[in-house]
């Protein structure tokens, strides 16, 4: 059975096979001063909670490390590749040694491997998962397929996310803080009139809306949007007057009789409504005089 190459294989997949095509390589399991290790530049993470942080601290003094960090060297120090988490808490504790793994790798892969493997841990906000997209595609020009390959997730899961970049700066604050989930900011996307993408975000969060309550909430604004362009769109058209109509009403007002003008396919007809047969020869009589009934 082939190896899955999707979601959660974790810091072992480096070593069992070409994850991606300039994998790092192992070189030594190591434990090494945390004064000598520096964080890694491209780290995706922006974010770091400290009561996260302080639980992880406190598991750490309760069972250990028990996934050592991974750390390439650069030039006499060392900087993360994997595990800035670990490293803080270990920090945090005031240890001053940290079990490692040492590998071998480029700029390149090294930062490659540092997004890849936050987003196989699903610990990324949206927007942080949307920024570790991004910068597959602009820094290393992966493609949106590659990406799908390499993280296990659909590509229409990838294109949704890198959506998320189109939002305003408001809306990704209220994402990183966690008041709005990746859901909602994505139905926020499907509002025609982007004015309305703030008040409907903060309503939203105040009233504690669904992703579900707030796509419908969406719908409704986009019929009023929809409503709105219409009706600004022939505001300063004339009445179009339906001139059959008019003729046919005046007749009536005239003779008191019902009458329908139509034209459909180029045939043109007049009906005439009449009462009784009498009523019937004054009107043909008024159409075509007396002569209309000299044989009878």
């Amino acid at each position: 059975m082939a190896k899955n190459k999707g979601l959660g294989r974790g810091l072992d997949a480096i070593f069992e096979d070409n994850y991606f095509s300039e994998s790092p390589t192992p070189n030594q399991k190591s434990t090494l001063p945390i004064t000598q290790i520096d964080n890694n530049p491209n780290q995706p993470r922006k974010r770091f909670d400290q009561e996260s942080l302080s639980d992880l601290a406190d598991s750490i003094a309760a069972n250990g490390l028990l996934q050592p960090i991974l750390v390439r060297q650069v030039g006499e120090r060392y900087e993360i590749v994997a595990g800035e988490r670990r490293f803080r808490a270990c920090k945090q504790l005031g240890m001053t040694d940290i079990p490692a793994i040492v590998i071998t790798a480029d700029d390149i892969s090294a930062a490659k491997f540092a997004l890849i493997e936050n987003l196989q841990r699903e610990d990324l906000n949206p927007y942080e998962e949307a920024c570790a997209y991004n910068s597959l595609m602009e820094d290393f020009h992966l493609t949106q397929e590659e990406i799908s390959a390499q993280v296990g997730k659909s590509r229409s899961a990838v294109a949704n996310s890198l959506r998320l970049l189109e939002l305003p700066g408001e809306i990704i604050t209220m994402m990183v803080g966690g008041n709005l989930t990746g859901g909602h900011a994505r139905a926020l996307l499907g509002l025609k009139d982007k004015s309305k993408i703030l008040p409907l975000a903060q309503k939203c969060h105040i009233e504690g809306w669904t992703v579900r309550g707030l796509e419908e909430a969406v719908k409704n604004e986009n019929k009023r949007t929809d409503k709105k362009a219409f009706e600004e769109r022939f505001k300063d058209e004339p009445v179009k007057v339906d001139y059959n109509r008019v003729l046919e009403e005046r007749f009536t007002g005239i003779t008191g009789r019902r009458c329908k003008l139509s034209d459909k396919r180029g045939v043109k007809t007049f009906q005439l409504e009449y009462r009784d047969n009498k009523d019937l020869e004054e009107i043909l009589r008024l159409l075509a005089g007396d002569g209309i009934f000299e044989d009878f």
